[in-house]
């Protein structure tokens, strides 16, 4: 079993993927003292994301290419590879590596320390280590959210989108297969589902900087991802949650 499994959910990267791909093989074959895999899910892309892919896996074992049934959204392909991993512990991060791979140490020491099963990248702890900030209109809308989902969920976390999370294998397992959320919105199920089924999460700050080419829509993910903290509540209410697990099959 691999130590670690890095998941990188990927649409229409073919100019980010392969740099990022490189970062993260170098830099694990330095600070890994174990095993790991890595495994890109991409998400119906219409370039070459899936094919550069497959050309560094043949140079590089341990990356494997995970494909969706066409364009399903963000949060299936968290899941997706989530389902796929093997390593005991699993990070997500995006392809633009917003956050530098070598905060992946920052989310583990912080997972030991305090004994958590999963560590949460961070903007909003500690902003002097944002280098490239959003357009200021998202992060106010980032903000916005923030303050509304604490009333919504009541997860305490200054900061929920950040593409920067650690899990261990055990909280994986329990909380993966029952996510539901297949947009942007994921992130606030994942951590909801993850306080109610008694895995202690720990906020992490980290550095990250702004990359230009989001896939988030202002209106139509922001409305959404607004509509799925009331789903979120409404759906572990009616217990759809403790039903038969969904798979991304």
């Amino acid at each position: 079993m691999p130590f670690l499994s890095v998941i990188i959910p990927a649409f229409n990267e073919e100019a980010r993927l392969p740099a990022t791909l490189h970062a993260i093989i170098e830099y694990l074959e330095q600070a890994c003292p174990r095993a790991y895999e890595i495994l890109v899910v991409d998400d119906g892309s219409s370039d070459r994301t899936a094919a550069l892919a497959e050309e560094i896996s043949r140079q590089h074992a341990q990356v494997r290419v995970l494909r969706n049934p066409g364009n399903r959204g963000k949060g299936y392909s968290v899941r997706h590879g989530m389902l796929e991993a093997r390593g005991e512990w699993a990070l997500f991060t995006d392809a633009d590596l917003s956050a530098p791979i070598e905060e992946l140490e920052k989310l583990r020491a912080a997972a030991e320390r305090e004994r958590a099963a999963i560590a949460i990248g961070s903007r909003a702890l500690d902003r002097s280590l944002i280098g490239v900030h959003q357009p200021w209109w998202r992060e106010w809308a980032g903000r916005i959210f923030n303050r509304i989902m604490r009333v919504v969920v009541g997860l305490p976390f200054r900061d929920t989108q950040c593409g920067f999370k650690l899990f261990r294998r055990d909280a994986l397992e329990a909380i993966f297969p029952k996510q539901r959320i297949e947009r942007f919105g994921f992130d606030v199920e994942v951590l909801y589902l993850a306080r109610k089924l008694g895995f202690k999460t720990v906020e992490v700050p980290v550095r990250w900087n702004h990359a230009e080419g989001t896939r988030v829509s202002m209106l139509r993910d922001s409305l959404d991802m607004f509509l799925d903290l009331l789903r979120v509540r409404w759906w572990w209410r009616r217990g759809l949650y403790r039903r038969a697990a969904n798979t991304n099959k």
